[in-house]
């Protein structure tokens, strides 16, 4: 915001002499009119790693600590799942038993209905974007729409992970996929197409890698603290 403000300063001191005084004073009105609508866009911050990293629990620290509001991807798709007579539930729930990625027009749309119910403007958006396709819708349909800060990313071994997923299924979570056939499924959609999208973002300087297989959440969440700090 900083740059921008900057730039549009130094845009109207190279203004001066090649305008009147009243296209210049029409150039700073307009020029601010974007200033304000950019200071006026939700800030976001991606929570990614595999599946039981523990995304859904450092999310409810960070919300706890820092004021953020959270919205699960998958959350979303699934109440969205479980709503009766919902035009996405039967497709929603196809691509969940099959460790396959939902259409992101359909995770696009709930991310923004979710968005726009809360008077607030921070964000972490949990488990988006997946793949490829969801990058680019994301890019096409809400990236002009918000300010991503950075991306969390959440390593943690898979066997770690597997081991948690079933577990959090034993004691009854309701998720479809907490098992190992649709786990073998998932870590493989995670290797294939989501770790590409983590690494092009970590290419622009934007990611943020927390250690999540230490067993102690709060040692994990004090990593993650100095990162929000910054913000």
């Amino acid at each position: 915001m900083l740059d921008l403000f900057a730039g549009y300063l130094n845009l109207c001191r190279h203004l001066t002499w090649l305008t009147s005084r009243r296209d210049l004073l029409h150039i700073r009105r307009v020029l601010a009119t974007v200033v304000s609508m950019s200071a006026t866009k939700p800030h976001v911050v991606f929570v990614l790693g595999p599946p039981g990293s523990g995304k859904g629990t450092q999310c409810k620290n960070i919300v706890q600590t820092f004021g953020y509001t959270h919205l699960s991807a998958g959350d979303l798709l699934r109440e969205e799942q479980n709503t009766p007579g919902s035009q996405y539930g039967d497709i929603i729930e196809g691509h969940v038993r099959n460790g396959t990625i939902v259409p992101v027009e359909i995770t696009c749309s709930l991310i923004e209905k979710a968005m726009e119910k809360h008077n607030v403007k921070k964000f972490l958006i949990d488990g988006f974007p997946r793949n490829q396709n969801n990058l680019d819708g994301w890019n096409a349909q809400m990236s002009s729409k918000v300010h991503l800060d950075f991306v969390l990313f959440i390593e943690c071994p898979e066997e770690v992970c597997v081991e948690r997923c079933l577990n959090r299924g034993k004691k009854g979570s309701g998720r479809s996929d907490d098992n190992i056939e649709s786990l073998k499924k998932r870590f493989q959609t995670y290797t294939n197409d989501t770790m590409p999208i983590i690494n092009y973002y970590d290419k622009q300087g934007l990611v943020k890698k927390v250690d999540g297989g230490i067993c102690n959440p709060k040692k994990v969440f004090e990593s993650i603290t100095v990162f929000f700090e910054n913000v």
